[in-house]
């Protein structure tokens, strides 16, 4: 029962401990207190990123170098607009949203429907599309090679432009295979995936090139001095160079190259530190994961508004308590795009 407080010019209902404290109903407190505890688990790992970032940013990966892949564009460089759609796709689906929210509380079934396959859509062409991203990262596109220091060396040309090993990397013979069951050899469960190319390959296509030189993962901000500085070369991101060395130093870091990196996994990366890889494997799966419940538990809210459950009920409180879930994925990612990909 309400207790009344009543002042000369206020008068105010407390909560009296009821089902529906502050008119909200015991379900949606849930929701909220679970989006509140959620968003302190994605702001703990945003700001180890942000830690790890700012301590290594000197060879930190710049997502326009890493990003460039567009479908059905193979060789063309898009730097990050895929991603950019993606991202629209997601708060679109966020908007497709709240028409269903609000088509619900004007008992509106149909207009419910049709808005929530449209947000399912949506986030299924976003979990759709963080796979397809993945991949790319996975298998990479130019290759590198790590140091016995565990730095990441990148081949570029006179023109600072990136050359991918396979378009220098020649084939040596006697050079060690990969041990499978299929061979019929032993092998050991937890040896790691052997490269296309070898050390050894990749030295030789190297030294019968002497146009290629080294870039480092060493990042510089651009100055007035960088742009005089014929050491610095600019990439893809007009605001950050990477130092590109002579073919004498070039000479010297091959010759203490110790492995050979493609792509990207919890171990190596070809883009530069490999904590860029874990923190993007970890926080972007562990979204895409959120993502997905979203779609599978709106599924299941869209059969119930089909079937006319909540039009029974003469509520479409549960669309609500989704579309809060919903909104908070969303607004997640734009913290996750920006710390990732525009910072």
């Amino acid at each position: 029962m309400g207790a009344t407080v009543t002042t000369e010019n206020i008068t105010s209902t407390t909560w009296g401990g009821g089902n529906e404290p502050m008119g909200g109903s015991y379900g949606k407190l849930m929701m909220w207190f679970f989006i509140v505890s959620d968003a302190l688990t994605f702001s703990g790992f945003l700001a180890a990123y942000g830690f790890s970032r700012f301590k290594f940013i000197d060879n930190w990966p710049i997502a326009d170098e890493v990003f460039t892949h567009f479908p059905f564009m193979h060789g063309v460089e898009a730097p990050m607009y895929y991603v950019a759609l993606m991202t629209f796709i997601l708060i679109f689906s966020s908007v497709t949203m709240v028409l269903a929210v609000d088509a619900g509380h004007h008992m509106k079934q149909k207009k419910v429907a049709f808005y929530m396959l449209l947000t399912i859509v949506g986030g299924l062409i976003f979990v759709g599309s963080q796979a397809w991203e993945w991949k790319n990262f996975i298998h990479g596109e130019y290759g590198a090679v790590e140091t016995k220091g565990g730095s990441i060396i990148q081949f570029v040309d006179k023109g600072g432009k990136r050359v991918a090993l396979e378009s220098f990397a020649v084939k040596l013979p006697g050079q060690r295979e990969a041990l499978t069951r299929g061979k019929g050899k032993w092998f050991m469960e937890d040896e790691e995936t052997i490269p296309t190319y070898s050390v050894a390959e990749v030295q030789a296509g190297y030294k019968a090139h002497p146009e290629l030189l080294i870039r480092t993962e060493k990042i510089y901000r651009e100055t007035v001095e960088d742009k005089a500085n014929p050491k610095l070369q600019s990439g893809l991101n007009h605001n950050k160079h990477r130092e590109i060395l002579n073919r004498t130093e070039s000479d010297i870091l091959v010759a203490n190259a110790f492995t050979v990196v493609e792509g990207a996994n919890l171990k190596h990366n070809e883009y530069g530190s490999k904590l860029f890889a874990d923190f993007f494997f970890f926080i972007t799966g562990f979204h895409g994961f959120h993502v997905f419940s979203g779609v599978i538990i709106n599924f299941i809210i869209f059969l119930n508004v089909v079937l006319g459950t909540y039009e029974k009920r003469r509520t479409y409180e549960m669309v609500e308590k989704v579309g809060l879930y919903w909104h908070f994925v969303d607004l997640v990612w734009v913290f996750v795009f920006t710390f990732f990909y525009l910072v």
